[in-house]
């Protein structure tokens, strides 16, 4: 039996407590994973050296990542007690989650890309400055002295287990000198322990990597502890941490589309744009579309996008045309698609099932699939208006542009279909905007020298006032 180990400062350990991991449809026993806890996590936490990557500058350390890239693409590198090719990766990324092997490849290309990027990535992040200014302490940049300081001992991630594409946050930490605390989704351990053990096959140092399967307290002292963290999950689960500046919230994304007046004519242009940014990723993802917002053609957009949205099926994970993944538990699709359907009427209305003539619950043996929804809401108020969730799910809504921007609230991406130049100068000064793509942008294009949500150095790092005198 695969085990697959608590990594303590990068040394395997087998604890007594373990947990089984099946195959999403048949029950089958993947593998077995040590669990850390509470206590164990604190500790380490505490005995990590926050200097080790220090003895590299930021130039070896993304040549490190380059090549790790490679490994993670195209090595065999330690899975627990095993090997693991990059077909073994994907073979078992798609086994404990549902998700379409095609799918399992794709958000794997953007793993690699962030490797293959880094140097591109480092400079957006830290708007260009010459990375030897972290090597020494200070420089000189364009005229200014320069100085930081890490204020993280280290890089916690609480992370999901329903897009690996979100590892790309994280990795350029080792490329900015900060070791990493790891808290794998529950059924997910496959794409950051992939990621660990191709740096270490890289040459950054094993101590630089904690890897912690464990439970709610266990993520709570991750947070608590390390320096600087993330935490990936829903409302429920970020609320908390809401006001806590040490914690970067990875939570739902309420992406959008808008159009403009100039374009809402035009809409019928856009609506492959619209399928793919609601549907791409099987619409786990928080860059998917969520809602379209426009000033008219509100219902003929809304039934165009569930014309060609209730085409979807539910297939195999392993079926070349399978485009939304399973949910292992079914008893989850079936509470969110009971919750949808509770709220419907009184100016919300499910046209995907109108032309798919059946509902969106599926289900087979132990799993289940939600297939698209596309609603009409009349009023943008409406509750359903302004929800997210873990299928292709959006909602079409009609609204003065003048009147949008402030009526969108927390938005991650917001792409803007128009020419208007003062609505573009409405949304860029919106602040509940956190990506703004003007033209016909698929929410989910992103370019990974501007960071999509947060910015990890400034995360990270601090600037302090510095002045050398002169020799």
């Amino acid at each position: 039996m695969l085990h697959i180990p608590i990594l303590r400062n990068g040394t395997p350990y087998e604890s007594i407590e373990q947990i089984e991991l099946v195959h999403y449809a048949t029950g089958e026993p993947v593998a077995l994973i040590s669990q850390a806890n509470s206590g164990l996590v604190s500790r380490d936490i505490h005995r990590m050296d926050r200097d080790i990557l220090e003895q590299f500058t930021c130039a070896e350390l993304i040549a490190m990542s380059r090549k790790a890239g490679d490994i993670f693409l195209n090595g065999t590198v330690p899975c627990g007690n095993e090997s693991h090719s990059f077909d073994d990766y994907i073979r078992n990324l798609s086994a404990t989650t549902g998700m379409p092997v095609s799918y399992c490849r794709n958000n794997a290309k953007k793993i690699f890309r962030i490797f293959d990027e880094i140097g591109r990535v480092i400079a957006g992040l830290t708007r260009g400055f010459d990375l030897t200014i972290l090597d020494r302490g200070y420089g000189d940049d364009e005229g200014r002295t320069l100085s930081f300081y890490r204020e993280a001992n280290c890089l916690g991630a609480v992370l999901p287990s329903n897009s690996p594409g979100v590892h790309a946050l994280w990795i350029p930490a080792i490329a900015l000198k900060c070791p990493l605390v790891l808290k794998p989704g529950r059924e997910e351990p496959w794409s950051p322990l992939r990621i660990i053990e191709s740096f270490k096959a890289a040459g950054v140092p094993a101590e630089a990597f904690g890897f912690y399967p464990t439970d709610h307290g266990g993520a709570g002292e991750i947070l608590r502890n390390a320096g600087r963290s993330m935490l990936f999950g829903g409302d429920a689960t970020t609320r908390a941490y809401a006001n806590d500046p040490r914690v970067e919230l990875h939570g739902p994304g309420y992406t959008k589309i808008a159009f403009g007046d100039d374009m809402a004519d035009d809409w019928e242009r856009h609506v492959d744009l619209m399928v793919q940014s609601i549907a791409a990723n099987g619409g786990r993802s928080c860059i998917n579309c969520s809602s379209i917002w426009t000033p008219k053609n509100g219902r003929k957009i809304a039934e165009a996008l569930a014309r060609e949205l209730a085409k979807v099926q539910a297939l195999p994970a392993n079926d070349p045309n399978a485009t939304i993944a399973a949910f292992a538990n079914p008893d989850m699709a079936k509470m969110m698609s009971e919750s949808i359907d509770g709220q419907l009427g009184a100016g919300a209305e499910d046209l995907t099932q109108q032309f798919r003539g059946s509902g969106r619950l599926v289900r087979k043996d132990r799993i289940a699939w939600l297939l698209p929804t596309i609603l009409w809401c009349e009023d943008r108020e409406h509750p359903l208006a302004s929800k997210e969730f873990l299928f292709p799910y959006a909602s079409v809504v009609e609204c003065p542009t003048a009147e949008m921007p402030a009526a969108f609230g927390p938005t991650l991406v917001t792409t803007a279909i128009t020419n208007d130049k003062k609505f573009i100068a409405s949304l860029m000064a919106e602040p509940n905007i956190d990506r703004l793509n003007v033209g016909p942008i698929p929410t989910f294009q992103l370019s990974w020298d501007q960071p999509h949500e947060g910015n990890l150095f400034e995360h990270l790092y601090r600037q302090r006032a510095f002045q050398l005198q002169p020799a």
